[in-house]
């Protein structure tokens, strides 16, 4: 008579912590962010400075405007906080890849193997998706996108925006494209927590593209060429996911416990 074999161990068995320590561990991961972030904003300050962070930031309408024209500020304490706030984005921004590996290392105890060969590169990824998609609608869109508004500025009117309104539509404009940026790894994601199959992914194809030319209008600017630009990088970042979803399915999945 033979006894079956035992199963594999559990990875995880015996790392268990107690939940004070799992406090102590978040709060020391959220302030090694915090020093991160600030670190970045005070280098920022000193070298460039935040007006001149600012000053890049605005470059691209700034160019578009008609010569002699520049930015207004309406706020009485605009002039000196709207570029603080921006450096201090910007410092967020340069330090995200320091912020999102304080995340990882946290969870990353808890996960098993396979699930760690899917999350970080989902992290790494996602991180070098949202720059791109940020970077492409501050190269990009940007430069043909405020051309386009101000030629249809009435010549009865005088363009000067003001410092935080611009504020404000740089900021949705970034988010909407880095966060757009972000198909392939929704996904994956979708398709590794069992959502959705990679066989539906590809029969939805024509409803994705659909939603997305519904997204593209409502976030960019009133012009076709921005418009385009979020909706075609999304259509064809959807294909990737779609291949992308297929290889991390089998190279996450996880071991056969049970013994044959």
């Amino acid at each position: 008579m033979s006894s079956s074999p035992d199963p594999q161990p559990d990875e995880l068995a015996g790392t268990e912590a107690p939940f004070v320590s799992h406090l102590i561990e978040l709060r020391d991961r959220l302030l090694h962010s915090v020093y991160g972030v600030g670190a970045i904003f005070i280098l920022l300050c000193l070298y460039p400075g935040p007006s001149q962070v600012y000053d890049l930031l605005a470059l691209p309408l700034v160019k578009s405007l008609p010569e002699g024209s520049k930015m207004i500020a309406v706020g009485v304490v605009s002039p000196f906080l709207i570029p603080i706030k921006v450096t201090l984005l910007a410092g967020f921004g340069v330090a995200l890849p320091w912020v999102l590996y304080q995340v990882w290392a946290f969870v990353a105890p808890g996960l098993y193997r396979h699930e760690q060969r899917l999350v970080l590169p989902l992290v790494a990824s996602s991180t070098i998706l949202f720059y791109t998609g940020v970077a492409f609608c501050y190269f990009f869109v940007f430069g043909q996108a405020f051309p386009a508004i101000q030629s249809m500025a009435p010549a009865s009117v005088a363009v000067s925006p003001d410092i935080e309104a611009y504020l404000d539509f740089v900021l949705t404009m970034f988010i909407a494209f880095g966060v757009a940026f972000e198909v392939p790894v929704a996904v994956v994601v979708l398709a590794r927590l069992g959502v959705v199959t990679v066989e539906q992914l590809r029969e939805w194809r024509r409803y994705f593209w659909v939603a997305a030319a519904a997204v593209a209008g409502l976030v960019t600017p009133p012009d076709a060429v921005s418009m385009i630009a979020l909706l075609v990088p999304m259509g064809l970042l959807y294909e990737v996911g779609i291949w992308a979803a297929g290889f991390f399915l089998k190279y996450s999945a996880a071991p056969d416990s049970s013994a044959s």
